[in-house]
């Protein structure tokens, strides 16, 4: 295998036209270069030097080879960079995993601020719930996820995974126009008797929901279901029923709301990646979104910087 070292010696040789001269511009001893000169000889398997008393005389080997070297050994050069820039943390690319609220609320600012500060890296973005992207982190498939828990529902993340708290959403409760409940404060006992607009049935969402509620004493009646909060708000928006949905998924003015004085669960959003060594850029993008937390804690009402 040839070795770029003595490619670079190579071409100072050539430049210099003895061993001699081209250890002193290189600082190395003339028997060190007369080495390196001998061991690439040896991997190319060709004489590149006429050696006598006198000196020494390229061959037309050595000839041949020096044209595609300065190539090789600018490439070699430039990967080189490209290899520090990425231990830095400033080339290469990032697989970020995020539940949809966050991608609406949380990303695009994340996401700009990151390419204008780190433009040598590719982001590539999936969306999934937890329960997805934490095994494609596992499988080293993604290198990062956003990711949610509600504190009524318990939630290990593995320990081969570090988490890093983002931001804790408080619940807001939906309400549609002219709602009886509008703009006041009430206790969640007070909504037994309404129909309930909800996520998924297997959802941690749905699931804090119904825990709640059995702790004010009722389990809710739900007819409605998506997993997709602008489908819900719709739905309350209409009338259909009332919503409890994380603060991020909510959008001021869209419908009425209520304080409800008794309930102190909430969402919280954490980061969640494996050992930052193995891709450098990691941090990088965990920056952007500490930063895009806070941005987004101060714009919104109900979300709190973790």
């Amino acid at each position: 295998m040839i070795n770029a070292l003595h490619l670079r010696t190579f071409i100072v040789v050539l430049r210099t036209g003895s061993f001699a001269e081209a250890a002193r511009s290189l600082g190395y001893t003339g028997s060190a270069v007369s080495q390196q000169m001998s061991c690439l000889e040896r991997s190319v398997k060709m004489t590149l030097f006429e050696r006598d008393a006198h000196g020494i005389r390229p061959t037309p080997s050595a000839g041949f080879l020096a044209e595609r070297a300065q190539d090789v050994l600018t490439a070699f050069a430039a990967f080189e960079d490209e290899v520090k820039a990425m231990s830095e943390g400033n080339f290469g690319h990032v697989r970020l995993g995020s539940f949809p609220t966050a991608s609406q609320q949380l990303l695009p600012s994340s996401l700009s601020n990151f390419a204008r500060t780190h433009g040598g890296i590719r982001v590539d973005l999936d969306e999934g719930e937890p329960d997805v992207l934490v095994p494609l982190l596992l499988d080293r498939d993604l290198d990062l996820a956003v990711v949610y828990h509600y504190d009524l529902v318990p939630r290990k993340w593995p320990k081969a995974l570090q988490a890093e708290p983002l931001l804790h959403e408080e619940l807001v409760l939906l309400l549609p126009p002219g709602h009886r409940f509008a703009g006041s404060e009430i206790s969640l006992a007070d909504l037994e008797k309404e129909t309930w607009v909800a996520t998924g049935e297997r959802t941690s969402g749905a699931l804090s929901l119904r825990r709640a509620c059995a702790r004010a004493g009722f389990e809710p009646e739900v007819h409605y279901r998506s997993d997709d909060y602008d489908v819900i708000r719709r739905f309350v928006s209409t009338g259909l029923g009332v919503a409890l949905v994380p603060a991020l998924g909510h959008v001021r003015g869209s419908v009425a709301s209520a304080t409800i004085v008794d309930l102190s669960v909430r969402r919280h959003v954490v980061a969640l990646h494996g050992p930052s060594a193995s891709n450098p850029a990691v941090e990088g993008a965990l920056a952007a979104l500490r930063n895009a937390s806070t941005e987004t804690a101060q714009r919104l009402h109900g979300v709190h910087i973790a």
